[in-house]
């Protein structure tokens, strides 16, 4: 066989393989994935989990929880902020069961308090549309806090750092852990229970979420991810202050609940598939109504947006500990992710590269996304550079310059993956291009053999 149908051939088969399905589990992928992230933040460690359309559910960690104890998926973190998703989930079921109403005001359930009007409604709580202050941005109360940390707060105390509102309820959007401290004294008002003990008879029990804990009103969950800081005081140490006080922190505000990844995807699925919440009440939820991309107890992501996905879902923080919550509804995809730090654009580039990893996964040819770092760009160029070489190659007939140009794009493709990049983006529609100008070079190579023209 000549040489030139040699390189045809082997042009083909570079091509093929590139474009081929990874076979690897999803699991392995996404620690992949997440390792190379991690190598690039100052964060040691990193839980995931993802339920895919079929229902299934995949988890991966990648680092290390402390010393050389790595990051195991039954570890539990707290969830900070994404706890306001479930406080809103449990006002609307009280809405379903006529309990009360999201336009009931904050003066039919609570006595007055200074600087909180009592005409807010619970549905402008829900939405951060009240314009009250937020306490944590008093800074007394951090200065309090953080000299007895042991010390808990009572939610009439935390109310008494409460400033003069940012406007009158309902003609602005300004997120304030205020709104989910009165909605969350409001719902134990209706019930006559502990919040704790709302969650566990009407989520974690029938959802089978066994990690899930509310502390200070349940034990902290005994198996937890290390966390890791400077514990709020400002002095650029990072160390383990997994088991420093911090009673005071997790007593302001509306609490934080602790569960691991799993059982946050768990949550997150159940939410969106009608197992929490009936249609018109999820639906109530994720009216956005542009107000600062937030509906009640949910919030879009832009930037996953900008990446060709729509998401929204919650994001949490507490100390050392970032978390998200995510539901994919283009692609009925839901992901959990938790880092034990607190701070820096880590996570959401995590989770980026798990949200397409999981909406690519079997499919290699649904790969595009927006362009949003210099990776990716770098990606682009070579595909854009691949075409036009192809072309002349095929024009010219000269399929060694397609073998030189396979070799730059492997050592393109290196690049990407050593900057977390998934290398689908690079080698699927290099592949493609390889594979079928080998495979056309091969057969002009056959008819002209033949005598054909």
């Amino acid at each position: 066989m000549k040489t030139g149908k040699l390189v045809c051939l082997a042009l083909a088969a570079v091509g093929l393989a590139a474009c081929a399905r990874d076979a690897s589990p999803l699991e392995q992928r996404l620690e992949a994935a997440m390792e190379g992230r991690l190598r690039q933040c100052e964060a040691k460690g990193a839980s995931a989990a993802v339920v895919l359309p079929d229902g299934s559910l995949r988890t991966a960690t990648a680092g290390v929880s402390h010393e050389t104890v790595t990051m195991d998926p039954d570890m539990a973190f707290s969830v900070g902020s994404i706890t306001k998703n479930m406080v809103a989930a449990l006002a609307l079921q009280l809405a379903e069961e006529g309990k009360l109403s999201l336009e009931d005001p904050v003066g039919k359930w609570l006595p007055p308090y200074a600087h909180v009007d009592g005409a807010i409604t619970l549905r402008q709580l829900l939405s951060h549309t009240s314009g009250l202050y937020m306490f944590f941005e008093n800074q007394k109360i951090w200065d309090d806090l953080i000299r007895d940390r042991e010390r808990i707060f009572t939610p009439e105390e935390v109310l008494g750092y409460l400033k003069e509102p940012y406007f009158a309820p309902g003609t602005g959007f300004r997120y304030s852990n205020t709104n989910y401290l009165l909605a969350a004294m409001i719902i134990e008002k209706a019930t006559g229970s502990t919040l704790a003990a709302e969650f566990r008879k009407r989520f974690w029990e029938p959802l089978g979420l066994e990690s899930a804990r509310l502390p200070l009103e349940e034990p902290y969950p005994e198996h937890m991810a290390h966390v890791w800081g400077d514990n709020f005081e400002k002095s650029g140490t990072w160390r383990d202050i997994t088991f420093l006080p911090r009673a005071s922190h997790d007593s302001i505000g509306c609490p934080t609940v602790f569960m691991t990844a799993r059982d946050l995807a768990r949550w997150t699925h159940a939410l969106f598939h009608g197992q929490v919440l009936r249609g018109e009440s999820l639906a109530e939820m994720e009216a956005f109504d542009g107000r600062g991309a937030y509906g009640l107890g949910l919030q879009r992501f832009p930037r996953l947006k900008a990446a060709g996905l729509r998401a929204w879902g919650h994001g949490g923080g507490s100390i050392g500990t970032e978390a998200y919550m995510i539901y994919l509804p283009d692609r009925d995809v839901c992901i959990a992710l938790m880092i034990n730090r607190f701070g820096g654009d880590c996570s959401s580039r995590m989770l980026r590269d798990i949200g397409m990893i999981a909406i690519t996964y079997g499919k290699p040819l649904a790969l595009f996304a927006a362009f949003d770092n210099v990776q990716s760009w770098m990606a682009l160029i070579w595909i854009l550079a691949g075409a036009g070489v192809v072309a002349y190659a095929v024009r010219r007939n000269r399929p060694t310059v397609l073998m030189v140009f396979g070799g730059m794009a492997v050592a393109a493709g290196w690049v990407s993956y050593r900057q977390a990049l998934s290398l689908e983006i690079v080698f699927v529609p290099e592949g493609v291009l390889l594979a079928v100008t080998g495979l056309l070079l091969f057969i002009r190579e056959r008819l002209r053999s033949h005598g054909h023209p």
